[in-house]
């Protein structure tokens, strides 16, 4: 089930710019606000750790707040920004701890990690959060400042392809690290 509904949140979240863009032509921003909640829900009934529901928590809180404060559209628009602070708050985060993210990933299929792994996946932890910061500051740019269509350009479709260079190039250098 929880499987079931991870890739739910991932589909909405991938199409969330593409329904507000569409949506916000249509119909007004009130409206719409209930899709959010609805993918910030999901994602707390997906999340089994206590660090990501607060990281929802927040993103909900701060999304009110930018909803009240500034409008419904500019809230909106404010979605894929929540997303990438709170990806850079889960990776950093991480990097305080034991373990970070990417190693817990890593141990998922190889529990004994040699050392020079475990130097490599923080590395790599600090890489995707470099591009969590990087992201979604393109993304707040393009909230503030950009036109609609600029906007669901970038966060529809921009920051996905971006995120798979990093991985696929993530991948690539992962295989020439185990071969070495």
């Amino acid at each position: 089930m929880k499987k079931l509904l991870t890739l739910v949140v991932i589909i909405l979240s991938i199409s969330y710019p593409f329904v507000v863009y569409f949506g916000l032509q249509r119909i007004e921003g009130k409206w719409l606000i209930p899709f959010v909640f609805s993918i910030l829900a999901l994602r707390w009934c997906a999340s089994g750790e206590s660090s990501e529901r607060n990281v929802i928590l927040i993103t909900l809180l701060v999304m009110g707040c930018v909803i009240m404060f500034a409008g419904q559209q500019l809230g909106l628009k404010f979605y894929p920004v929540m997303m990438n602070l709170s990806f850079f708050v889960l990776f950093a985060g991480s990097l305080f701890t034991a373990t970070p993210i990417v190693e817990k990933f890593a141990r998922l299929k190889e529990p004994e990690l040699p050392n020079k792994a475990v130097v490599y996946t923080r590395k790599v932890t600090v890489a995707w959060s470099i591009f969590f910061v990087f992201n979604g500051s393109i993304a707040c740019f393009t909230a503030l400042f950009s036109k609609d269509e600029v906007w669901m350009l970038y966060n529809g479709l921009v920051a996905y392809v971006l995120m798979g260079i990093l991985g696929i190039s993530e991948w690539l250098i992962r295989q020439h690290v185990i071969k070495a």
